[in-house]
């Protein structure tokens, strides 16, 4: 500090010590040096490192090898991780992200004013309380019942309140153990499969196909609509199954979860239904898997306020696992995943059960129908601006995430190209698994502006020539110097008059031969 600080006279220790300047010191400042006007300092001194202490301890504790399986980070912190490299690479650039599922507009008033009351009742002789029931306050559990499974046979005492569906994933794989199989949909929420790994119910990550061994993966294609074809599938003894799905958007009929509810009763199967997103379903799809018959007896769900009310930091979902719901040994599954609550968790907190209770009220309810109509008008905009562009579009009608096909093409290149000539963050669709890979999925998840703005960066990308008309994808032939080639295409279009077709590299428009 000599040279900078005159009249300073202070004893710093040898490692560290930190001291605060005060404001009648006289500071000389370097001409080259710039200080900010501020009356306090903080200094931190530390001795310096001699090479013979630069060695690394080993601990003898070996690492979990079911760890080492993961392949890279987990998709959405590998996303974060992109989007701030791009940021520093363009700090002037206004970033717009479309790519995790994270809520942006506020919580319902009716809703945070329930749990500000309940946070000052905290500070209150009277209003205090301290820890509560693992499985969630009695009336908020008693409240989700009546609200979400009303006359379906669920009941106050089958409902485990959490902080959020993503846990409670995690603690039903605690209760599986490593011992069970599992299948996914393919592509699926990650979570699904990455806590399986962990759990070690997988083997190796098998980097020609792009799997981990030992997990069933159902396919889910356009071509299917994107419910698995389940002649194919073998027999698991965990069915992991989402529905409004993540990624694609779509939502299974009920004649397709009938069959799902049949199949798992065939062989003996547990489904884990995730149903966060059944508030945004807008047809006759089932919102519950308990509105299939027979499915208390082979499935459980979970739920979550998150992407309904914008829990996605307050943290606050549930689990039902009906009475019904047995091992092959007769034992209710419920006991053991109360013991596991019990062992693992302390309870939700109580301020976000305030929230939870608020949420199902009829005026909490009546506020996150209003939400979640929010992000499906931003959904439409996404579907009609990708549809305009002459891309195979699918998703969007019930769920926040519209799932957009790039035939031919890595979708971590799609999402590069986006990012570095839109300054748009996506999702790419490999990152849900080998079944996404040629798609991207870009999320309603934002506010107004920023998805009116993403889209018209969209279509500066991606616009089409006027003078070209948009042709059903199939297999052209195209006529270029080098001579006849056929090509797969998706979108095309046709020179209007001149029986020629044309591909548009990176899906731009070609110019027409001349």
């Amino acid at each position: 500090m000599a040279g900078v600080f005159e009249n300073l006279s202070m004893s710093l220790s040898s490692c560290s010590s930190s001291f605060m300047g005060h404001a009648d010191l006289k500071i000389v400042q370097h001409p080259s040096v710039c200080f900010s006007r501020r009356t306090g300092v903080s200094v931190k001194c530390v001795a310096p490192v001699s090479a013979e202490e630069k060695t690394d301890y080993k601990t003898k504790v070996s690492r979990n090898r079911n760890l080492a399986k993961l392949q890279a980070g987990y998709l959405f912190p590998e996303i974060a991780r992109r989007r701030s490299a791009h940021m520093l690479k363009y700090p002037e650039a206004k970033v717009i992200s479309l790519g995790i599922g994270d809520t942006t507009e506020p919580i319902p008033e009716v809703i945070t004013s329930a749990m500000a009351n309940r946070s000052y009742e905290l500070s209150t002789v009277e209003g205090y309380s301290g820890y509560g029931a693992e499985q969630g306050e009695k009336k908020l559990r008693a409240a989700i019942a009546s609200t979400y499974y009303a006359d379906l046979g669920i009941e106050e005492d089958d409902i485990f309140v959490s902080d959020g569906a993503k846990s409670d994933i995690s603690r039903l794989q605690v209760l599986f153990g490593s011992e069970v199989t599992m299948a996914v949909q393919d592509p699926s929420y990650p979570a699904y499969v990455d806590s399986s790994v962990i759990l070690g119910q997988t083997g190796l990550f098998q980097k020609d196909v792009e799997k981990y061994g030992n997990i069933e993966y159902m396919r889910c294609t356009p071509e299917n609509g994107f419910f698995p074809d389940l002649s194919t599938v073998r027999r698991t003894d965990i069915i992991f199954f989402c529905s409004p799905n993540n990624p694609t958007g779509y939502a299974a009929s009920r004649e397709q979860l009938t069959r799902l509810v049949q199949f798992a009763k065939e062989n003996g199967s547990i489904i884990v239904f995730d149903s966060a997103y059944a508030m945004y379903v807008s047809d006759d799809s089932p919102k519950s898997i308990f509105e299939i018959p027979g499915a208390k007896e082979v499935a459980l769900e979970v739920s979550s306020f998150s992407k309904y009310a914008g829990f996605t930091g307050v943290r606050l979902g549930w689990t039902a696992i009906p009475k019904q719901l047995l091992y092959s040994d007769g034992f209710p599954l419920a006991k053991d995943f109360n013991r596991i609550v019990c062992t693992c968790f302390n309870g939700a907190s109580n301020v976000a059960q305030a929230g939870g209770l608020a949420c199902v009220s009829p005026e909490g309810i009546k506020a996150m129908h209003s939400v979640v109509g929010f992000y499906k008008e931003n959904t439409e905009i996404i579907v009609d601006t990708f549809n305009s562009l002459g891309f195979n579009v699918y998703g969007g009608k019930n769920a926040p995430y519209v799932w957009v096909h790039f035939p031919g093409r890595s979708s971590w290149d799609v999402f590069s190209e986006i990012l570095e000539k839109t300054h748009v963050v996506i999702t790419p669709g490999s990152g849900f698994g080998p079944g996404g890979e040629g798609f991207v999925r870009v999320s309603a998840f934002g506010h107004r502006e920023n998805v009116l703005e993403a889209c018209s960066r969209f279509k500066q990308l991606y616009k089409p020539y006027p003078s070209l008309r948009r042709r059903p994808p199939q297999i052209a032939v195209v006529s270029l110097e080098m001579g006849l080639q056929s090509y797969e295409w998706s979108p095309c279009y046709q020179n209007e008059g001149k029986g020629t077709y044309f591909i548009k590299p990176n899906f731009l428009a070609a110019e027409p031969q001349r």
